[in-house]
């Protein structure tokens, strides 16, 4: 049963309720290429110039990859400006958890044109997994100057403000109460408490970022001038901190990070209430 005021339970073409991606997934591809399309905002709709109510441009070429196989829980999402483009505008993986709730693995926005810092692979070019096979630092000081945070390569379109309430309708149509996600750094967490989420594990981490950011804390101490991700003042934005992480500034990595949201909920947690907002 949907939750949400106007919302209703999502069916299929014959009248039959649909309550998992998994079951999305059986149906066949313009039915679940139509269900899916729904996650669209429709400012991405304009950017990419997509005809109505169609996954291509006004000169029919396709843009938005939906790949949902049968048989498999998830379901991804790939929209491009041009068909061959290597820079995916818009990218979304979500799948069904085996406690009946939606995982959000990814959403990944990007401008297309927006200059690229390849922060994505090592100083040799090969792919570094997020940071974790390898950094360029070179790629992450340019990025980081231009006000990107870690692990981004391009600015973004602001576009998951206009994303997560699609996302909450089409979750909450499934019959489905709780969305989760494992954020995969800190400014990731903190955008989260934003859109009202609250914490499976890590609040008393994040809690901890925050005091040991404090003026006498560990990381406000480690905020030295060592290095350009560690300069005095950087603990007063989510931006400065962020990038301190990244640079391995705590005792132990980043990990283990588990989020919730519960469907029509905002949990009002604010694990950082002192910081300031980036200068643009």
């Amino acid at each position: 049963m949907a939750l949400l005021p106007h919302n209703s339970q999502l069916l299929d073409a014959a009248g039959r309720p649909l309550s998992s991606i998994l079951a999305i997934n059986r149906l066949d591809e313009p039915e679940k290429e139509h269900i899916y399309s729904c996650l669209l905002p429709q400012r991405l709709h304009d950017v990419l110039g997509l005809a109505e109510n169609r996954l291509c441009n006004s000169a029919g070429e396709k843009l938005v990859t939906i790949i949902a196989p049968k048989g498999l829980s998830l379901v991804r999402i790939e929209a491009r400006s041009k068909p061959d483009d290597g820079v995916v505008v818009f990218f979304l993986e979500l799948s069904d958890t085996q406690f009946h709730q939606m995982e959000l693995s990814f959403c990944i926005v990007r401008d297309p044109d927006a200059p690229r810092y390849a922060v994505d692979v090592d100083e040799q070019g090969v792919n570094n997994w997020f940071a974790s096979q390898g950094r360029n630092i070179p790629e992450e000081l340019r990025a980081m100057r231009a006000g990107l945070f870690p692990n981004q390569t391009h600015h973004g379109l602001q576009l998951f403000a206009a994303f997560f309430p699609l996302l909450e309708r089409f979750t909450d149509s499934l019959g489905v109460q709780m969305i989760v996600a494992e954020p995969l750094s800190y400014d990731n967490a903190i955008r989260y408490e934003k859109y009202g989420f609250d914490y499976l594990r890590g609040r008393r981490l994040m809690l901890e970022i925050d005091r040991e950011f404090q003026p006498g804390g560990r990381y406000f101490s480690r905020l030295n001038g060592s290095s350009p991700f560690r300069m005095p003042g950087m603990e007063r934005t989510v931006h400065g901190r962020s990038w301190a992480i990244h640079d391995d500034i705590m005792d132990e990595p980043w990990d283990g990070v588990q989020i919730y949201r519960m469907i029509g909920f905002h949990a009002g947690i604010n694990t950082f209430p002192g910081r300031e907002e980036k200068k643009r």
